[in-house]
């Protein structure tokens, strides 16, 4: 169902405040009013349409960051307390199989000993249930892509965590014009910062930080494992670069791949929807039809066979031109 308001964009509202009558002052309710003042007089901003399946993955997205969180602090807790249990056998990435063992084999005797020992095994326990939590969210959240009818999964580096992330954030991919504005967006478009004969380029702060942060841990997914990206990262790393820029690389290349990726599903989900309308025949072509789609590059046109008609003939008579005759005048003979 669509919305009745209009997307307005952050800047636009920012010029309707901005030389409006009055204080600049930045509050509600001039707030309010420049969106209403850019929504009544700009005619081609995107209308809001609510999507009941985006908006439970969201929700599914973030429970499952808040669990992670959680389970950080709660690795943290439990190797302080091993860490003075057990001096000197805490590890940096910590399992809890690994915290059991751990547990197993110390018989504190002292009361802060057994207190320190208790606590931590609840703090295991904490950990045991936020793993299955955990899990069960991933589990959730890869069903909930695949009806989404998203092929994201399919490149290198991009689980269900990503790929979740990434169809949330991104919404409707039509609103972005290119694979240039999509990577401005993200964040992994760099900036040029050349000096000289030198020519370089450093990183951007600006665009979504988290999606630009589910394109690292893409990139470092590809560069663990034999793909191309590592392929692509090595050659990059020999050309001179450092592991930063080439790293940045990177990530520019796998932006330019979920945006071709999502574009495709949209045009996919598109086509399905007109055969399921009855807009296009059996055999996948499209039929007559008024309503087009920003996915498709070609647009639905026309079906019929007809030649266009020829120029008009005229219909006005075209208007005699006069032309001014000059009189002679006589001469003077008077001397």
């Amino acid at each position: 169902m669509a919305s009745t308001s209009s997307t307005c964009r952050p800047k636009l509202s920012a010029r309707a405040r901005l030389f409006d009558t009055g204080h600049n002052r930045k509050t509600d309710a001039h707030d309010a009013h420049a969106v209403a003042v850019v929504a009544v007089r700009t005619k081609n901003l995107r209308v809001l349409v609510e999507d009941g399946e985006l908006e439970a993955m969201r929700l599914v997205v973030e429970r499952r960051e808040e669990l992670a969180r959680q389970r950080v602090q709660t690795v943290n807790r439990l190797q302080r307390l091993l860490s003075e249990l057990i001096p000197g056998v805490a590890k940096k990435d910590i399992t809890a199989l690994q915290a059991k063992r751990f547990l197993a084999s110390v018989r504190p005797r002292d009361v802060a000993g057994k207190t320190r020992r208790r606590i931590a095994a609840e703090h295991l326990a904490d950990l045991v249930a936020l793993d299955k939590k955990i899990k069960a969210s991933t589990k959730e959240l890869k069903a909930l892509v695949i009806t989404r009818g998203s092929a994201l999964m399919d490149l290198p580096g991009v689980g269900p965590v990503v790929a979740a992330r990434i169809l949330v954030d991104v919404g409707d991919v039509t609103r972005f014009a290119d694979r240039n504005r999509f990577a401005s967006w993200t964040g992994t478009a760099p900036l040029d910062a050349s000096s000289g004969e030198q020519i370089r380029h450093r990183l951007s702060r600006a665009g979504n930080r988290r999606l630009n942060h589910v394109l690292y841990i893409a990139a470092l997914a590809q560069i663990r494992l034999d793909t191309a990206g590592r392929t692509y990262f090595r050659r990059k790393m020999a050309a001179g670069k450092t592991r930063p820029e080439a790293m940045r690389c990177l990530k520019r290349r796998i932006s330019d791949a979920v945006y071709r990726q999502l574009v495709a599903d949209a045009r996919t989900a598109t086509h399905a929807a007109a055969v399921e309308q009855g807009d296009a025949d059996p055999g996948g072509h499209c039929g007559a039809s008024q309503v087009s789609s920003a996915v498709d590059l070609p647009p639905h046109i026309d079906t019929s066979d007809q030649p266009l008609p020829g120029p008009a003939e005229p219909t006005l008579q075209p208007q005699p031109v006069t032309r001014k005759t000059r009189t002679k005048r006589p001469l003077n003979t008077a001397s």
